[in-house]
């Protein structure tokens, strides 16, 4: 999806923020896998608002660079940069980096919208130092019936099985480009506390699926959501599925 020929990025956090919380749950997870060493490079790809990029360095103490194609995403990045951060518009395909210049590459819900995955593998192989580590959190079509929006929404499972690649697909694209599997693991990631919360964030349509949904068709998924927010304990939080893979560069 091109982000520019939309108006997702301005209700993007909105619709995608994270609790305290959940962020630390998710730093926890990717801690082990971060390299900590004084100067350590980070690559933020496929930043979007940049919620990760500056959260990154400030936890383990390195320089992000930050790279989406999305100017309008880079736009609201911006608004939160600080001197640990450098953003800049560039294409997952084609990275404006030095060979071996990186320490590790986090990529968050981003691999299904690359154009060319291998093409975006190989060249995260480039920019890596020997040694480097990618950390991926990734969708997956493997677990489309368990995220939460789906049942209500009758077109986004259709859409989901056209975007999105296999756990089995993503391993075999990584190792294929030489890299080696240290780590995965499925994580249930808290989407909203509440069903009533996360019915307010999905009424931001802040999802790249939701959005190629006509109007009437979100209308009549976020009635239905509505519904069952009704019918739910005040209590129970949301929750989906998230497949988390650490490689190392070969």
């Amino acid at each position: 999806m091109d982000y520019d020929r939309t108006n997702i990025a301005t209700s993007y956090d909105a619709g995608r923020r994270y609790s305290p919380s959940t962020l630390a749950h998710w730093l926890n997870v990717i801690a082990p896998w971060v390299p900590k060493r004084k100067g350590a490079e980070y690559l933020d790809l496929g930043c979007g608002t940049g919620r990760y990029s500056e959260v990154l360095a400030e936890q383990f103490g390195g320089h992000t660079v930050a790279l989406d194609p999305s100017e309008k995403m880079l736009a609201e990045a911006r608004k939160k940069a600080t001197d640990r951060v450098r953003y800049e518009r560039a294409p997952g395909e084609a990275l404006p980096l030095a060979n071996q210049s990186i320490d590790m590459v986090f990529m968050s819900m981003v691999f299904h919208h690359f154009t060319d995955p291998v093409q975006v593998v190989r060249e995260c192989h480039r920019v890596l130092k020997p040694g480097g580590t990618v950390c991926l959190r990734a969708v997956t079509s493997n677990e489309i019936h368990s995220y939460p929006y789906v049942p209500f929404f009758a077109r986004s499972g259709d859409i989901l099985r056209r975007t999105l690649q296999s756990r089995e697909a993503i391993l075999s694209i990584f190792v294929d480009q030489r890299f080696r599997r240290v780590h995965y693991e499925l994580v249930r990631s808290e989407v909203a506390p509440t069903w009533s919360a996360f019915a307010e964030k999905t009424a931001h349509r802040a999802d790249s699926i939701l959005a190629q949904l006509s109007d009437d068709e979100f209308l009549s998924g976020m009635a239905l959501l509505k519904q069952h927010v009704a019918s739910r304990l005040p209590q129970d939080p949301v929750i989906e599925p998230i497949d988390f893979f650490v490689f190392s560069r070969l």
